[in-house]
């Protein structure tokens, strides 16, 4: 990541590590707590619930993100469990989270996700669809869109993707320029010279951290 942001000339900090925790117990987790990691992600509302509670008795500092499909009857969950939610994708989606918000009082910040590649399988708001999601957010339900999320198809050239959600996001917001999330372990390296304001790791770290184990 180091390289990456010092090859694309920018500073060697300015690309954040969220570590994808999917499938991984507590126990793979905690090395990295141990090492000084507070960013964390996890794909399911459920798996959330069940991990990180006693976890964060132990590290109160942590920023967990909701980066999978979220419906709408687990909003009340996802504010309770989450910091940070990326894949906000529709309005209904946007009204619960805001309602949630509000009775929580848990105003979390949240990441649009786009699905680039316009894939039927996968979540995320369509591009041309974007304004109007951004508008109803901000307009409508009064949530703050610190962002733009997507996971590029995978058979396709990830960099156009990348630089697609860079377009996308200057053109909502030219003034305040959103964070961008995205690459993964295969693509982050592009991803940050792209203007990947975050990663979103899980393979790679784990596998790393399982042969510095070993």
């Amino acid at each position: 990541m180091r390289r990456a942001c010092l090859e694309a000339q920018r500073p060697a900090g300015s690309a954040a590590l969220v570590a994808v925790c999917k499938n991984q117990p507590a126990e793979r987790i905690l090395p990295l707590l141990a090492a000084g990691h507070r960013i964390f992600a996890e794909n399911r509302v459920q798996e959330a619930a069940e991990k990180w509670p006693a976890l964060r008795e132990a590290y109160p500092d942590i920023t967990l993100h909701l980066i999978g499909q979220l419906q709408t009857n687990k909003a009340k969950d996802a504010v309770r469990l989450f910091d940070v939610i990326e894949s906000l994708d529709r309005p209904a989606l946007a009204d619960a989270l805001a309602k949630e918000m509000q009775k929580q009082n848990r105003h979390l910040p949240c990441y649009i996700q786009v699905n680039t590649g316009e894939e039927p399988q996968k979540g995320g708001v369509l591009p041309k669809d974007l304004p109007a999601l951004y508008a109803h957010c901000r307009d409508v339900a009064k949530i703050t869109v610190a962002g733009l999320m997507c996971i590029p198809p995978a058979e396709d050239v990830a960099a156009l993707h990348f630089a697609l959600l860079a377009k996308l996001a200057q053109a909502l917001s030219p003034e305040s320029p959103l964070r961008l999330s995205m690459g993964m372990s295969a693509d982050f390296e592009i991803a940050i010279r792209c203007g990947a304001h975050q990663v979103r790791i899980g393979t790679a770290l784990f596998k790393i951290m399982q042969n510095n184990k070993n």
